[in-house]
């Protein structure tokens, strides 16, 4: 479990405002770098990656982060139930049918009729 190098394609930048987890970044310990990987291992060493900060204080703030994502998250997905049933109520008017001629002539066709004898 050595680096071989091929972390550095997945090398990541440092996002400005946010922090690297919670930008989706996740650092191998034994390549010593951030990486912008999809998967749990390291696509270099295959050591487990770190996808959460060790000190508390930034497990304080990513944690916050996470909390405020979601919380916004579930205004806009409130904001867009709401419009979609507006939008329901506008598109849902009863409407009538009006009968056809045709209508009426299939309707006397198919009643049943009485044959004397």
């Amino acid at each position: 479990m050595t680096c071989k190098g091929i972390c550095t394609r997945y090398k990541a930048q440092k996002p400005v405002g946010t922090g690297r987890y919670a930008s989706g970044q996740k650092r191998c310990q034994i390549c010593e770098i951030f990486i912008k990987w999809e998967g749990l291992w390291c696509p270099c060493c295959g050591y487990r990656l770190r996808t959460k900060p060790r000190n508390l204080k930034y497990k304080a703030k990513l944690r916050a982060r996470v909390e405020a994502d979601s919380q916004l998250e579930s205004v806009a997905v409130k904001a867009a139930e709401v419009e979609e049933i507006e939008v329901e109520a506008v598109v849902k008017k009863p409407t009538r049918r009006v009968k056809t001629r045709k209508d009426i002539v299939k309707k006397v066709a198919m009643a049943p009729v009485a044959i004397k004898a």
